[in-house]
């Protein structure tokens, strides 16, 4: 066997077990929508939490969307301007004010950032922690982001399975923004890959060890975040919705999905802002190793590289593993593509997308040997040690 050949079996052995035996993974099956909500007969009460540093351009939709929930049981909302210099928190007062809603959102000014922590995780445990400081506690904390718009009954969809699965975490991979070409051709893969490494399936097995969660919107029974030892035992990581989910699953289960009611409002209009979005964590999913470092761009090469090249470019035997393992690629890549509804031609085109998210790995671990790793928003937070 020749070695081209052998690479062709192997890429086609990789592809085949990807297919058939990880979590069927690429159907993305796991949706919010799959099912009617029931109603609940109690409506517990429900805090969100949102995380804010320079987000005066999206907030505003943001809360909007918050404060318009149709939630039968007490809602609120306490945001944490994260000293922005946007006039972030002036919007959100603003914002309230027109809504008459001003008794329903808190406004708290974040605090210096300690070491040791992440910034959005320092300011999420303000926010918790004013929460439990209440008159009335919450039951459960909605964690979110700044920059997303829920549908109007989101929240009772998501407090419905929660209560009915008895769930310490709901956690929705929120619909990303697909309308600029850079988002075309990445967005959809970074959901795709995010699902291959953490197949939804596994993580929502209460007998599996898989664990994830996705930060922009995460419903948690407070009772579960308290047990997991809060957000202090994840404070210093940079993908903390992963680590917080693997917290979350010691204590009890959790449920991962798709969603189509929930997007996000931030746009990714050019190539690089997808790939400074990439590069902040990408070196930390790897433990800043380098060793895993090259077995990644050895594994990449294998799964996504070799496929495509044998196929143009083999012999006969070769050219038919090649253009097999290339086809069954395409194919595991057509759900989410009929998610974010964009031509199934993209599939063809998932080993040039996949180069270009291994260039951002590759410029994750320069910037993390620069000093620079996980720099957002003017802050370096990579291996939180010191000053950010």
């Amino acid at each position: 066997m020749t070695l081209s050949l052998a690479i062709a079996a192997a890429a086609l052995a990789v592809w085949i077990y990807l297919i058939a035996a990880r979590g069927a993974f690429w159907l993305a099956r796991e949706r919010d929508d799959r099912e009617a909500a029931p109603e609940s007969r109690s409506w517990p009460r429900v805090v969100a939490v949102v995380p804010a540093r320079d987000e005066a351009a999206v907030i505003a939709d943001s809360l909007r969307s918050l404060l318009g929930q149709d939630y039968p049981g007490e809602f609120s909302v306490i945001l944490i301007d994260d000293q922005s210099r946007d006039g972030t928190a002036e919007v959100a007062a603003r914002t309230a004010a027109e809504l008459a809603a001003n008794d329903r959102l808190t406004i708290l000014s974040g605090r210096a950032l300690p070491a040791g922590w992440t910034g959005k995780l320092w300011a999420m445990k303000q926010g918790i922690d004013h929460a439990g400081n209440l008159p009335h506690p919450p039951d459960y904390l909605l964690l979110t982001d700044a920059d997303i718009a829920y549908a109007d009954d989101a929240l009772r969809r998501l407090v419905v399975r929660a209560e009915t699965g008895r769930y310490g975490l709901i956690s929705l991979m929120v619909k990303l923004r697909c309308e600029h070409w850079p988002e075309r051709a990445l967005i959809p893969a970074f959901v795709y890959f995010f699902q291959m490494l953490y197949p939804f399936s596994w993580v929502n097995r209460r007998d599996s060890g898989t664990a994830a969660a996705a930060g922009g919107c995460m419903l948690v029974r407070r009772e579960a975040l308290l047990a997991a030892g809060g957000v202090e035992a994840v404070r210093g990581s940079l993908i903390d919705d992963c680590a917080l989910g693997k917290r979350l699953k010691a204590v009890g289960p959790i449920w991962l999905g798709l969603t189509q009611r929930i997007e996000s409002l931030r746009s990714y209009p050019r190539w690089g802002d997808i790939g400074r979005m990439v590069s902040r964590s990408a070196y930390d999913q790897l433990g800043y190793s380098p060793l895993l470092l090259a077995g990644t761009v050895a594994g990449m090469a294998l799964v996504f590289a070799a496929p495509p090249v044998l196929a143009l470019f083999g012999g006969d035997l070769t050219r038919l593993f090649g253009a097999a393992a290339w086809a069954l690629m395409a194919l595991s890549f057509q759900p989410m593509l009929r998610f974010y509804r964009l031509s199934p031609l993209w599939g063809v085109a998932l080993p040039a997308i996949a180069a270009l998210y291994l260039v951002f790995t590759l410029n994750s671990a320069y910037q993390h040997q620069r000093g620079r790793g996980g720099l957002w928003k003017g802050r370096v937070q990579a291996n939180a040690s010191g000053t950010r």
